[in-house]
């Protein structure tokens, strides 16, 4: 009888121990993002509004009453620092979600791990089209490099009556290749020749480039980069005293920290500005500067609105299974501080885009154009 006894309080004991490793006390999200290096301009405010947004859940009692613990890592934009990060939060950290990576470069560099895991990944910035392309647990919360590579290709031909458009962007890098493509292909479904010049990381020197697209008369380059790329080209195309119209695409974001005179006057598609007067995005502008002593940049309103997502498809699904949390994702219907979000087939996200234009050295919103 004795025996009995221990055996019953044993295995009650098993079964009490295995639930408690299938209902751990927090929720563990992963975020990647290049928090160190050149990409700190962008990853920083990722991470920064990332926590932001899950202090702000876990105050409201967290997801069913559990808070949320979000792990994040330093990619520092490179493809395999990103694969070992990942690795780390699967394998070590055992997250449910992430939410990353940042750049489309380091996230095409994990995502295939991440589809072979079944893991929910919601990249807030990356917008290489074959990011969601790769899997059904992936998804995004900006719109895609074709989306803007064909706005700013419109806007070029439509707004800036640009007849000899240009662009200039680094070919081995997949956001700029990403939206030079689609950039040109706007301009030459309307019947325009495109100038193109590329150059390579790591150059600084572009005047070669410049120089052979102001002698050819263009009048509207798009340069498809990151800020600190595009400012010292526009730096130098100032030094030309050039009269061409530039734009680019929401990598510009940070453009005036450093070249507000350089970029003035000048356009660039992002997913949010800072002036636009809903009381969704003054209200996370106003918690952020007061969190962080500075505005928040788009990279960090779209992970804020990553967060969000995820927290709110992780509640919907009522489970931290991979696969529940995957179907809600696709279910989500959510106003964010970057505009209505909800998902298409690809996991891709339907929404608005802002054109911003740099006056007086600040953003100010210039159109918002509604796919």
């Amino acid at each position: 009888m004795k025996k009995l006894l221990v055996l019953v309080l044993v295995v009650a004991l098993a079964f009490t121990f295995a639930a408690c490793e299938k209902e751990p006390d927090t929720i563990k999200i992963g975020l990647l993002a290049p928090l160190s290096g050149d990409g700190a301009v962008h990853g920083v405010p990722v991470g920064n509004a990332g926590q932001l947004a899950v202090d702000e859940i876990n105050a409201a009692g967290g997801i069913d009453g559990k808070m949320i613990e979000l792990i994040p890592y330093d990619t520092k934009g490179d493809g395999p620092e990103a694969v070992n990060a990942y690795n780390k939060l699967n394998d070590q950290d055992e997250v449910v979600a992430i939410v990353g990576g940042t750049y489309s470069g380091a996230t095409l560099a994990f995502i295939d791990l991440a589809v072979e895991d079944g893991m929910p990944v919601l990249s807030p910035t990356a917008t290489n089209p074959d990011v969601t392309l790769a899997g059904d647990n992936v998804f995004r919360a900006c719109y895609t490099d074709a989306y803007q590579g064909v706005v700013a290709g419109s806007f070029a031909v439509g707004t800036l009556s640009a007849q000899t458009p240009a662009v200039l962007y680094d070919k081995g890098n997949a956001y700029s290749d990403g939206l030079a493509v689609e950039y040109i292909a706007a301009c030459e479904a309307a019947g325009l020749e495109v100038i193109v010049e590329t150059y390579a990381k790591g150059d600084a020197d572009f005047s070669a480039q410049l120089t052979k697209i102001v002698d050819a008369g263009a009048d509207a380059l798009f340069i498809p980069d990151y800020a600190n790329t595009v400012g010292p080209i526009l730096a130098q195309l100032d030094a030309m005293d050039a009269d061409v119209a530039c734009l680019g695409g929401d990598g510009w974001d940070g453009i005036i920290d450093d070249y507000a005179v350089e970029a003035e006057g000048f356009y660039f598609a992002n997913h949010y500005a800072t002036d636009d007067e809903s009381a969704i995005v003054q209200d996370f502008i106003a918690a952020y500067e007061a969190e962080f002593g500075e505005t928040p940049n788009a990279l960090g309103a779209l992970a804020y609105d990553a967060v969000y997502i995820m927290a709110a498809a992780i509640d919907a699904a009522d489970s931290l299974d991979s696969e529940a949390i995957v179907t809600a994702l696709a279910g989500s219907d959510r106003e964010g501080v970057t505009g209505h979000v909800t998902f298409d087939d690809n996991g891709d996200p339907q929404k608005s885009v802002s054109m911003i234009q740099v006056v007086d050295g600040a953003y100010t919103l210039f159109d918002k154009v509604t796919p």
